[in-house]
């Protein structure tokens, strides 16, 4: 093999596992079990969370989905959208703290919500909506511990919480809590959304929005992955170009 040849191959070579590397990363980041939209104020108020789940497995379906919700800054008021095909059981747990609301004290809260009975096939996703009453305002982050069981028994638990700043192998949907947007008047405004009424499967406005800031993330980081392998491809095709061009002088010299 002649030296400009094996310069050649290994550029392809490595031209190979960028690309490789590239789609794996952005395999891993669209498998995640997420919730959207990713931030509310703190103390919203008749909002909807929605729990995107994807098939990540190859032939296996996903058949059952467990959303632990956090009771020490509980989610207060929830209800969950009817899903064709699932069954959504709700349990409920007394609260180690009652929280104080215009409506009375809270001494219990929603843990956790079971759907079964439905199917998410391979290169599928399902969007659970659950509807809430009131969130926290003394907490920044709500995470929101999540089991995804599959047809063929296999159970991925997205229950890591990220340190310092690294994303881990499994991470836990979480939804950040900003500060309460303050009015004209002077008063915060804690109002996230309009127009929830029981198990209404209609999505309010600040939901939608959400979903469109979402979708619009997930556009982005798209473009940016093609973007990545059109640039690996470039180099790679320029290198074979001018090494190429080398090994054509040197047999006409």
């Amino acid at each position: 093999m002649t030296p400009n040849r094996a310069t050649l191959r290994r550029a392809g070579l490595v031209a190979a596992m960028t690309i490789a590397g590239v789609l794996t990363a952005a395999g891993a980041a669209f498998a995640h079990v997420t919730v959207h939209p990713d931030s509310y104020a703190k103390g919203a108020t008749d909002g909807v969370l929605a729990f995107r789940v994807p098939n990540e497995e190859g032939k296996a379906s996903t058949t059952k989905v467990q959303v632990y919700l956090p009771t020490d800054h509980p989610v207060l008021g929830v209800l969950v959208s009817p899903q064709d095909g699932w069954t959504a059981e709700v349990t409920r747990t007394k609260l180690k703290t009652p929280v104080k609301t215009d409506d009375g004290t809270i001494t219990d809260a929603v843990s956790e919500i079971t759907w079964t009975g439905g199917k998410i096939g391979p290169g599928q996703y399902e969007d659970f909506n659950v509807a809430f009453g009131q969130l926290p305002d003394d907490t920044g982050q709500l995470t929101f511990k999540t089991l995804q069981t599959y047809s063929d028994g296999k159970i991925v638990r997205w229950i890591e919480e990220a340190q310092g700043g690294d994303e881990p192998e499994n991470p836990a949907p979480s939804v950040r809590l900003t500060a309460r947007a303050a009015r004209e008047d002077g008063s915060s405004s804690t109002a996230a959304s309009t127009g929830v009424k029981g198990s209404d499967a209609s999505t309010p406005a600040a939901s939608t929005a959400g979903s469109a800031d979402s979708a619009a993330d997930s556009t982005a980081r798209g473009l940016g992955v093609a973007g990545l392998v059109v640039g690996v491809l470039g180099l790679a095709a320029g290198m074979f170009a001018l090494l190429r061009g080398r090994s054509t002088r040197s047999r006409t010299e």
